[in-house]
């Protein structure tokens, strides 16, 4: 064992946690300990203490624990032995030295150290390519990108000429074996390969990091449109391991940490587009879809990462996937998020189109991941009879049986159970559902979301603004006639009196909501508007009357709620106005409700399925 209590012990008692602290968090002696405000969620009231004879921090908002290691591990990415190094050097705490490796191993630390050299200096040269005169292409090629010069040298961008062997013959110049050049990956060679030659040619190049900030290895970005590889990544090497990296990492861990966020893109130009226009926590997987190692680097980074995908089917096709990849890793607090941008368009045309408010727009309306899953198998067919519904309700408990975790796997059972009882009900009991249905989305212009906190079930903790949140489904079938009710023959004045009843007392759908169903209506339109409500009020338990009209008003009702209020108006029920008493408010709609139960036949008895009232 390198790290050894003791040793760990030193390093605490020479590093009180407050001075660790306290470059994160403006602390507030209190007694024997300090307080501050919480590092790990945003909040008014300080519930962050630390006690340096303890020797431990502990926020009671999000129960987060631990000493000066934990500290930096959580709050800037480290991993353990990363945490030491940095302590012990700046306690001054001389680390134990390694046993002696075994000349196999030493062979390689030498051969990765030599590789190390080698891609630096190759770094080196791309640089310098791009200030020279033959760089120029290149150097246009950035500016309509828009890239400034500043960022251009932040990220090291390079240029890789247009000749078979000018970085082999610079780098053999600097000392460097074929062997050593084919093993990094900068040279193409081999026994079946006559003369070696460069990997990259005519390209800007872009240099990838570990997550200490070391260049491993390149992606570059062809300029002759011909070129069939429009972007070329290092091959696997000794030093990089494509599955395993993001790009931008080491520079986006202490954004991600300030921001309590991460930005996952498709590609080096969004990231650094992003990181340009102060999105400094952008990162990107190198040109493959989304992989384990990944997942787990960026939830080291926040617990709820947003992965940034195109509008178009490739872009859903890949959120897709990475739903795919997250599921069997879910655990409680963390997640993932999902922005989609317009059909054809990317996180760099989005930031130099709208900027950065335009960017965050998108990202305010990033949907949680039990939204994308619902909404993939929602959309594979027509769920119009029973047994279609139970298959649909079959493959979406096979699914979520795959999530380890107990308790994210209840929330997600019972989520989805939610979501399927919504939409059925939204689409009726007998009419069937177009394959076109689609749940009301984050990723709808106008709907926001909050951008931290989220419950063990994927939504948003809190209340859900608009009921979007919960996953309200809407067909288009009920948008259609909802629009209609605004044409045609004149509302039936007691079913308009009841619908304005429950918008004005949303309280009553609680307490009445099987007798309301059970009511037959004369006007299409209203029994549209009433399973509408219903519905709400199944995803969402505590109504509010404005929360549920801007709900309605959403689903193109509000011609059918001016119409209502009109009417209501004319015949002055005292019960049905917003500042009715709540007594009288039961007493009238019992009244009225039923009238309509006697008008239309029903022999049930008003209030029967409510026991104890």
């Amino acid at each position: 064992m390198r790290f050894t209590p003791h040793l760990l012990d030193e390093i605490r008692a020479r590093l009180p946690v407050s001075q660790i602290v306290a470059r994160k968090v403006k602390l507030k002696r209190q007694g024997r300990e300090f307080i501050g405000l919480s590092p790990f969620k945003t909040e008014k009231t300080p519930s962050f203490t630390v006690n340096d004879q303890k020797g431990f921090y502990h926020c009671f908002a999000t129960s987060e624990h631990g000493d000066i290691f934990t500290f930096l591990m959580k709050t800037e990415g480290l991993d353990f032995p990363e945490a030491v190094e940095r302590l012990a050097e700046e306690a001054g705490v001389e680390l134990p030295k390694l046993a002696p490796p075994t000349p196999e191993v030493q062979a390689q630390l030498d051969t990765r150290e030599r590789l190390y050299q080698l891609v630096e200096v190759a770094t080196e040269y791309f640089c310098a390519n791009l200030r020279a005169r033959t760089g120029q292409v290149a150097r246009e090629y950035l500016e309509r990108r828009g890239l400034s010069a500043e960022t251009i040298s932040n990220f090291r961008l390079g240029y890789a000429v247009d000749d078979r062997t000018a970085l082999l013959r610079h780098l053999s110049q600097a000392g460097f074996s074929e062997s050593e050049l084919i093993t990094s990956g900068m040279i193409i060679g081999g026994q079946d390969i006559r003369e070696p030659y460069d990997r990259f040619r005519h390209r800007v190049m872009f240099p990838i990091t570990d997550p200490k900030g070391r260049v491993i290895a390149f992606g570059g970005r062809a300029l002759d449109p011909q070129q069939p590889a429009k972007y070329l990544n290092s091959n696997d090497t000794p030093l990089f391991h494509k599955g395993r990296v993001l790009f931008n990492m080491h520079r986006a861990r202490q954004a991600a940490y300030e921001n309590s966020n991460v930005i996952a893109v498709e590609g080096y130009m969004d990231v650094i587009a992003l990181s340009q226009a102060g999105f400094h926590e952008a990162v990107a997987p190198l040109g493959t879809a989304l992989t384990e190692e990944q997942l787990g680097l960026l939830w080291r980074m926040s617990q709820e990462p947003i992965l940034c995908f195109d509008g178009d089917s490739a872009g859903r096709k890949a959120a897709f996937r990475a739903v795919d990849t997250a599921l069997p890793h879910l655990k409680p607090g963390f997640s993932l998020r999902f922005a989609f941008l317009a059909d054809g368009a990317d996180p760099d045309d989005v930031v130099r189109e709208a900027g950065a408010t335009g960017l965050q727009a998108v990202l305010d309306r990033a949907s949680p991941l039990a939204d994308v899953l619902f909404e993939r198998e929602w959309s594979t067919g027509d769920w119009s009879t029973p047994e279609r519904r139970a298959g649909l309700e079959q493959q979406l408990s096979k699914i979520i049986a795959g999530i380890p975790d107990h308790a994210v796997r209840q929330h997600y059972d019972r989520d989805m159970k939610d979501r399927l009882f919504a939409a059925w009900r939204t689409s009726g009991p007998h009419r069937g559902t177009p394959r076109s249905q689609t749940p009301v989305s984050y990723a709808q212009p106008g709907l926001k979301r909050p951008r931290h906190g989220a419950g063990g079930d994927g939504r948003p903790a809190g209340p859900r603004a608009g009921l979007a949140p919960g996953g309200v489904f809407a067909s288009e079938s009920l948008k259609q006639n909802a629009r209609a009710a605004g044409q045609g023959a004149a509302l039936p004045a007691r079913e308009a009196l009841i619908l304005q009843s429950l918008l004005n007392h949303p309280f009553l759908v609680d307490e009445y909501a099987e007798d309301i169903a059970a009511l037959q209506f004369t006007s299409q339109a209203l029994c549209n508007l009433r399973d509408a409500i219903l519905c709400a009020h199944a995803m969402e338990k505590s109504l509010d009357s404005t929360t549920l009209r801007s709900h309605l008003q959403r689903l193109g009702s509000g011609d059918v709620l001016l119409r209502i209020e009109q009417l209501i108006a004319r015949r002055s029920d005292r019960f049905a106005e917003p500042d009715a008493e709540a007594d009288a408010v039961r007493e009238g709609f019992e009244h009225v409700i039923a009238l309509q139960q006697g008008r239309t036949g029903l022999s049930r008895p008003f209030g029967a399925s409510q026991p104890g009232r």
